[in-house]
């Protein structure tokens, strides 16, 4: 089924992503990993083609804290690859203290927002090119009920659970707005809960628990094989569409956030993302 697709996975080295890669491979698609790590990565590439024989897998390497590494990222993908059918935001960090990036920006909000802002603008122009293009995005259950725009970037307050339920409800904010920007172009936008899954970014947040990377790599692959549903615009828990925060509904505030992060990626992106 997926034989024919080319699929990008971010944080694919580690985690459910990791476990998600594994499972895809299997399916034979043009598989595209992304990770930070270049040795891990290429590593994990090697294995899993020895593993599955799937020799359409391939590997790039970016830092997400890093607009510079987004923009080289997504360059290189265009010289390679006429489209995209699939692109899976996956990579996401949780950061206990308050960390200002050299580029002006808290830690939680770049990589688990901006980057997913930037980086799915950047690859638009490919997934148009496919025939019924996805974009899956990862938030969380603990995603934040409201949201303060005089703190995107902990300029009043910080921790880190705070942190990153704002940025998972900035990504359901996002997938909103742009799942209704996009709904003339064929292009289907969901956002998803994986489940309380024992990763390295749980025990980082909130201990040692949950269930293995396994169910978390279910809950992605249930919206990257559908082929019926033709679901967009929605929020995923368990494989089922449910309600997120009602602050995520209000258009005013997807709006909003959508202003600023494209004034922010913008500012420091060397070519204007459209």
């Amino acid at each position: 089924m997926l034989s024919n697709k080319t699929i990008l996975l971010t944080g694919a080295t580690d985690g459910i992503g990791y476990q998600t890669a594994i499972e895809l491979a299997k399916l034979n698609p043009v598989l595209i990993l992304h990770g930070k790590n270049q040795k891990k990565g290429e590593a994990i590439k090697d294995e899993l083609v020895s593993w599955t024989g799937n020799k359409q897998i391939y590997y790039f390497n970016a830092d997400l804290s890093s607009f510079d590494q987004i923009e080289a990222f997504t360059e290189k993908i265009h010289e390679k690859f006429q489209h995209i059918d699939i692109l899976i935001n996956n990579a996401g960090i949780y950061e206990s203290n308050k960390i200002i990036l050299d580029n002006g920006f808290e830690k939680t909000f770049m990589v688990n927002h901006l980057s997913v802002f930037s980086l799915s603008l950047s690859l638009l122009d490919l997934l148009k090119k496919a025939n019924n293009a996805k974009i899956i995005n990862v938030s969380s259950m603990v995603h934040a009920g409201s949201i303060d725009f005089g703190n995107l970037n902990g300029e009043k307050s910080y921790s880190g659970d705070s942190a990153y339920a704002l940025s998972k409800l900035c990504n359901i904010l996002f997938t909103y707005e742009l799942a209704e920007r996009l709904k003339s172009q064929n292009i289907l936008v969901n956002a998803l809960h994986p489940g309380v899954i024992n990763t390295k970014l749980l025990r980082a947040g909130w201990g040692s628990f949950g269930s293995s990377v396994k169910e978390g790599a279910k809950r992605i692959l249930f919206l990257v094989k559908d082929e019926e549903g033709n679901f967009t615009n929605k929020y995923f828990e368990n494989d089922c569409i449910v309600k997120s925060a009602q602050i995520s509904y209000d258009k005013a505030t997807s709006k909003q956030l959508w202003k600023i992060s494209m004034s922010w990626a913008n500012q420091f992106l060397k070519k204007k993302i459209s």
